[in-house]
């Protein structure tokens, strides 16, 4: 065996269709784990260091009805950014140099046109967007702030991200983690600096997190731009090929579609919460920076999933894939029971920080204790979802995720939530969508899906 195959080998390209399954799925996870993990981080040490330094409202602004908004459009852009990594793997892996590079460059261009157009929207409808979800006095203008600052700098994140996908629809999935371990540790010293020791607040987080993310945009570019393969960035040659631009936005139109039904249902979520007051919108803001650990550990596991199942299924080999799914499906409910338990029993020091008021603290272990041990009831979701993707059913996946999590979560908090306004009521509807929509796909799975079969997930007959 040479050097290549075994490289190969070791990161799962040729041995996923054979060899120990949890092994196998666990080598896609942890690369997915961690980064995803690094991008989260970002956020959250905004928030634990104006939540220590500056105060509850700040760390209010920061979190909550900021982060809802901004998930909107960097969501909606990561989903369509998808369809340019399929487009751009393929042409890859058929060696068509001409079109991989027609790919790239028309991605990097969009990227750069939907930056500026990102600005644009942020900088002059964030106040109207903000007090429009209920904002209240007390946080707007820190919320103003911090949005204004982070949409000047947006373009970068666009890039790296888009520059990123490029990278891995090559087979390169090191580098981008690398950049992004990078940035994360800028983010981190910049907070410190532009907060703690500069007295320039929010706007500190702000400006700390946009020039860490123009760091890991000028890694990733400098990497396309150095690299003598067919996905190589020439800047002249930068330019939208209007065919290519609707290929990539057909192929990931769904996924940007289905983040921002996600979004748009946070955001009406979160115009409930920030009726609650200033200590409820702070102990909800570190509550999901904390929520960020499940939810980061089980897409990870999801996306795993869709990989094994892809390579599994075009292979024929539907055995493996039920397998594959009740492994994964095992896999994730532990991690999920570990930390219900971790959560429920320790949530009220890991608010500490964030920060040290008492009535935020009470507020958000409550909101923890009454979630975390219903973490079980989302799995489902996540593991069919992947499964049915790794088939190349993305569709339906979609809509019954909008159908089951974001339409009911709507008509909830419209309907029941104005009758009885406590945190109580705001957030039962997390559970009660998860439920539902296990459900629905559930039913899907067995018995309209391509991997229909009634014998998963008991006994696998060999």
């Amino acid at each position: 065996m040479n050097q290549t195959t075994k490289a190969q080998d070791a990161l799962g390209h040729n041995g996923i269709t054979e060899g120990v399954i949890w092994k196998q799925l666990l080598l896609f996870f942890f690369p997915i784990l961690f980064g995803t993990f690094f991008q989260q981080l970002y956020n959250t040490i905004d928030a634990v260091i104006v939540g220590r330094f500056v105060g509850k409202e700040a760390l209010a602004a920061v979190g909550g009805p900021t982060g809802t908004l901004i998930n909107l459009l960097i969501g909606f852009f990561i989903g369509l950014s998808s369809g340019a990594t399929v487009i751009i793997s393929q042409h890859y892996g058929a060696n068509q140099k001409d079109k991989v590079s027609q790919a790239v460059h028309t991605a990097i261009a969009f990227s750069i046109i939907s930056g500026i157009l990102f600005t644009i929207i942020g900088i002059l409808f964030a106040p109207i967007a903000l007090k429009a979800m209920g904002t209240p006095d007390e946080i707007l203008h820190h919320a103003v702030a911090f949005m204004r600052v982070y949409f000047i700098g947006i373009t970068a994140n666009l890039i790296y991200n888009m520059g990123a996908g490029i990278l891995r629809a090559v087979g390169d999935s090191k580098r981008p983690l690398y950049f992004l371990i990078a940035s994360c540790f800028t983010n981190i010293i910049l907070d410190i600096l532009f907060v703690v020791y500069l007295p320039f607040g929010v706007r500190g987080a702000a400006f700390a997190t946009v020039l860490s993310q123009l760091l890991s945009a000028v890694l990733v570019v400098l990497v396309l731009m150095h690299t003598k393969e067919s996905y190589r960035l020439i800047p002249r040659n930068l330019k939208i090929d209007s065919g290519m631009l609707k290929r990539i936005i057909r192929i990931g139109f769904p996924a940007g579609l289905q983040s921002v039904m996600y979004s748009f249902s946070n955001i009406i979520i979160q115009s409930s919460i920030n009726t609650l007051g200033t200590n409820t919108i702070a102990a909800w803001t570190a509550y999901g920076k904390i929520d960020s650990v499940f939810f980061t550990i089980v897409s990870a596991f999801g996306i795993a999933i869709t990989t094994f199942v892809g390579q599994n299924y075009g292979a024929g080999k539907k055995d493996r894939v039920y397998k594959g799914m009740k492994v994964c499906m095992a896999m994730c409910f532990t991690s999920s029971l570990i930390l219900s338990f971790l959560f429920y029993a320790f949530g009220n020091h890991i608010y500490l920080l964030f920060t040290t008021d008492a009535s935020v603290i009470s507020i958000g272990t409550n909101i923890l204790r009454y979630l975390a041990p219903v973490y079980i009831t989302y799995i489902s979701i996540e593991i069919c979802s992947g499964s049915l993707r790794g088939t190349g059913d993305c569709w339906i996946p979609m809509l019954l995720t909008c159908m089951g999590v974001c339409l009911l979560r709507v008509v909830w908090i419209w309907t029941v939530v104005p009758k009885h306004r406590t945190i109580e009521t705001v957030i039962f509807t997390y559970p009660m969508t998860w439920v539902t929509t296990s459900v629905l796909f559930l039913i899907y799975f067995f018995f309209f899906s391509r991997l229909k079969c009634l014998r998963f997930p008991f006994r696998i007959k060999k």
